[in-house]
């Protein structure tokens, strides 16, 4: 059963025709059996083509749009030590955006539309701030739930990621306890987008349909 959509919304047709570049990368592989975070990194290279390809025309909307894919992708920003800071992020293409918008009005309204931290899904979770990522061992037919805090009139994307052993169901509620998504479509990489009016709390339940125990990879925009 599914309530709500499982679609993941690409950035436009202007990316649609760089995707052949990041392509390269995947040749051979059927996009099928890539799962959201694999598709992630995917993105994330295309945001990388279509920046390159923005600087060498001095193209402020192809940056804007390189920063609008890479935001969707949730990323640490150091390294595990925490010495170093990622240099690739969608505040530093904005950056780059205004330096090359100048006065256009349009552009620079673009950009401060995409520097608002509105434009993410999940506030916090008992993870912390920002897009959940997180990994949870489930034993056979075991549930797990926890709560977001979600903006409102954001989309909310989360994906249950399971190791392939077991189906997954996934199911997102509203603080009234009100299903507003629901995918149990009997596979292992449950999808529930949705858009709520009002942020506020949600909760997520996740179930492992299977017999056996797995590991499920949470991840959220």
């Amino acid at each position: 059963m599914r309530i709500g959509g499982r679609t993941w919304i690409g950035a436009g047709l202007a990316i649609g025709l760089l995707f052949g570049a990041a392509a390269v990368a995947t040749a051979g592989q059927d996009d099928a059996v890539l799962t959201p975070v694999a598709r992630g990194v995917t993105q994330v290279l295309t945001a990388a083509e279509l920046a390159a390809w923005g600087r060498d025309r001095g193209d402020a909307g192809a940056l804007i749009m390189a920063a609008r894919l890479l935001a969707e992708v949730p990323v640490r920003q150091t390294d595990a030590d925490g010495d170093e800071e990622a240099f690739f992020t969608a505040t530093s293409l904005l950056d780059e955006a205004a330096a090359m918008a100048g006065d256009n009005t349009g552009l620079i309204d673009a950009i401060d539309r995409l520097r608002d931290p509105l434009t993410r899904g999940v506030r916090s979770s008992a993870f912390g701030t920002g897009p959940v990522l997180t990994v949870k061992s489930l034993r056979a037919r075991e549930s797990w739930a926890f709560d977001v805090e979600a903006r409102g009139g954001e989309i909310l994307r989360v994906a249950a990621i399971g190791d392939g052993d077991t189906n997954i169901d996934l199911t997102v509620r509203d603080a009234r306890g009100a299903v507003v998504c629901r995918d149990g479509f009997g596979d292992h990489y449950p999808v529930c987008t949705v858009s709520p009016r009002a942020g506020g709390q949600m909760r997520i339940d996740i179930v492992n349909r299977g017999d056996v125990w797995t590991k499920v990879q949470v991840l959220s925009n």
